[in-house]
């Protein structure tokens, strides 16, 4: 069950259509609304979804395209708002990852520091450092990868604090995995994160959440709950459900088919416990990569990557070393699309994907509802991407 960042489809291909002429924002909805449609049309069944909302957004125009299709959920529920939110997955990670670099450019900490000095309770992991955390080099294994985990949790409703999760990856602990090595994706290293956070701040998690981004980047569609999400949330939330089948899933078929709207989200934490719209996950990427949320010297942290096939340090991403991975951050070189940046969050129930391309500075964001065994949203990104290129934006 381990929710990790998933590479966009290995082959990104899609149907040849004529060239768009260049034109205003408004004559992208059409061709765009159809990309959704279609997919969506292909996909509801093998995918079990029921809905789509894609948000764009061009250099130069405060205004973001935004479209909807489908439904609010498998019964129906009525057509879906652009302001509908979803569970962003592990995009939280991002957010972990910069309030870690702030904390660090006020000389509260540094991100060479290691975990024995923050979390002594972990004495199997004191030499580990934080950069490590957020790049998944640690070798610390995802306690969402260990099977007892999942067959404790019998209820979308069940609580869990952070130490209870963390602690099925802890060596100490019998059954526990092996340690990992070279790059390997594990939520625990996020928990861990958020709780350094809490202990150099001495505040909650979502408090410093709200404090840093929430409020000062005007996310007012963003939301963090460190269990249930309260009620004028969840009425705003699509439907998701969980349809993955996968090895190693074996413990999660009870869920398929259930709604997961009113899940508590204890179980992904600082590591993917956001809900938020499409809308604001582009604010936020902008924020991100080009304003003002990280100083220079923290930007370049966050954006030096290791290759996800070596876990060693690579400048960047090219054909042949096609996957890299920042801190909380995706880097990826596609065949037609070039090389951007991007990552897809997944929960229980929901996909949110971004990509930003920097030369073109475009940004668009897609959420669908659901977690599948076999996942085709890189044909969409790559149709969208089309769209946009064949007018001339990327």
């Amino acid at each position: 069950m381990m929710i990790r960042i998933a590479a966009l489809a290995a082959v990104l291909m899609v149907q040849a259509l004529p060239a768009l002429a260049a034109g205003t924002d408004s004559d992208l909805k059409a061709p765009l609304q159809q990309a959704i449609n279609s997919y969506l049309a292909a996909h509801a069944t093998d995918e079990h979804i029921s809905t789509l909302s894609l948000s764009v957004s061009l250099p130069g125009d405060p205004s973001t395209i935004d479209l909807t299709t489908g439904q609010r959920n498998w019964h129906g529920g009525g057509p879906v708002a652009t302001d509908d939110l979803w569970q962003i997955g592990s995009n939280t990670k991002a957010f972990t990852a910069v309030a870690l670099l702030q904390l660090e450019a006020e000389g509260k900490l540094n991100i060479d520091q290691t975990v024995g000095l923050w979390l002594p309770q972990y004495p199997a992991w004191k030499d580990v450092t934080i950069r490590r955390l957020l790049d998944m080099t640690s070798g610390i294994p995802g306690y969402d990868n260990v099977p007892a985990m999942g067959y404790a949790q019998t209820t979308i409703y069940r609580r869990w604090t952070p130490a209870q999760l963390i602690a099925f990856a802890d060596p100490i602990y019998p059954g526990a995995p092996k340690p990992t090595s070279g790059w390997d994706y594990s939520n625990t290293n996020y928990l861990l994160a958020g709780l350094i956070i809490e202990r150099v701040t001495g505040n909650s998690y979502g408090a410093e959440l709200q404090r840093r981004f929430f409020t000062p980047l005007g996310l007012t569609n963003t939301f963090y709950s460190p269990n249930v999400y309260p009620k004028s949330v969840t009425d705003r939330m699509v439907s998701g459900y969980w349809d993955n089948t996968g090895p190693g899933n074996e413990p999660f078929k009870r869920f398929i088919g259930v709604d997961m709207r009113l899940a508590d989200m204890s179980w992904a934490g600082a590591a993917g416990g956001i809900v938020s719209t499409p809308q604001d996950v582009i604010h936020w990427v902008r924020a991100l990569y080009k304003g003002d949320v990280l100083a220079p010297k923290q930007r370049r942290e966050l954006m030096s990557v290791v290759s996800v096939r070596s876990g060693k340090p690579i400048a960047t991403t090219s054909p042949s070393d096609p996957q890299a991975f920042g801190l909380g951050v995706g880097l990826t070189t596609k065949p037609k699309m070039g090389t951007f940046w991007y990552y897809q969050g997944e929960t229980l129930g929901y996909r949110m994907i971004y990509a930003w391309f920097p030369a073109s500075n475009v940004v668009f964001a897609v959420g669908a509802n659901s977690q599948p065994t076999v996942n085709h949203i890189g044909d969409l990104m790559a149709a969208i991407w089309d769209v946009l290129h064949r007018a001339g934006r990327v």
